[in-house]
């Protein structure tokens, strides 16, 4: 249950032509706390009900619980989230032994691409592709949860 990821952000849409996957995104927070995130997310017709605990130091690792919830609870929770909101199509890519899932934002978030990588120790090494850019893992600016609060749009550039 403990979650090991890396976060970039994205130089191109390149991802797109080596996408296997994509599935639309509408996820909301029930507590967008930092140390205690309550996700409600739909997933294509999935619906999944996520808990995430603080990060570590390096905002490498953190506790994640997640349980796939029927479609139709999942939009009704939906109304009952925060104000904010996410919207986004995530690509799965496959580069060597690893799957990178990239956000695509839309709406208050439209512009901000993101590629995460999720890994079996914090020091696992991975084939990084030409797309990939900054890397931005730690940077809470970049956790959904802020996101729906701190919308890309309002940041200065």
């Amino acid at each position: 249950m403990i979650e090991i990821e890396r976060k970039f952000l994205v130089l191109s849409d390149a991802y797109k032509n080596e996408a296997v996957n994509q599935k639309r995104i509408a996820q909301g927070y029930l507590n967008s706390n930092p140390e205690r995130t309550v996700r409600v997310r739909t997933k294509g017709d999935q619906g999944f009900l996520t808990v995430k605990g603080a990060s570590n130091e390096s905002g490498t690792s953190r506790f994640e619980w997640e349980k796939e919830i029927p479609a139709d609870e999942a939009q009704l929770l939906l109304t009952l989230c925060e104000s904010g909101s996410i919207d986004k199509i995530r690509y799965e890519v496959k580069v060597g032994k690893h799957t990178f899932e990239v956000d695509e934002f839309f709406g208050a978030n439209a512009g901000l691409v993101i590629a995460e990588v999720e890994l079996n120790d914090e020091n696992e090494s991975f084939e990084k592709p030409q797309w990939l850019g900054e890397e931005v893992t730690g940077n809470t600016h970049y956790y959904n949860a802020f996101l729906s609060n701190n919308p890309y749009s309002t940041w200065k550039k």
